[in-house]
């Protein structure tokens, strides 16, 4: 029981050591051809988002836009979460 107990730690050990990892690294995202940035932390926090003034006149392509630029930024930073885990070792024992 005992080591049951410590090998959960270690692995609650383990995944806080990645969250760190992941809070320090960042991604951007873009969308609607460059006019959407989307900035997103390792933990698919969102930082920063920056819109060209142009795509303000226009809300569907906006829209469209932003959802874009999330679903980059999401995609590149589920890249970094592999690398990262693969890094550490990934969460042995799960």
């Amino acid at each position: 029981m005992f080591n049951k107990l410590k090998q959960i730690q270690e692995l609650k050990s383990q995944a806080n050591q990645i969250k760190k990892a992941l809070s320090a690294e960042t991604v951007e995202g873009s969308g609607g051809w460059g006019k959407i940035k989307i900035t997103m932390d390792g933990n698919q926090e969102i930082k920063k988002v920056e819109i060209n003034d142009e795509l303000l006149k226009d809300k569907v392509k906006l829209e469209s836009a932003v959802l874009e630029a999330a679903n980059d930024a999401i995609k590149k930073v589920q890249r970094v979460m592999a690398q990262k885990m693969s890094q550490f070792g990934g969460l042995s024992g799960l």
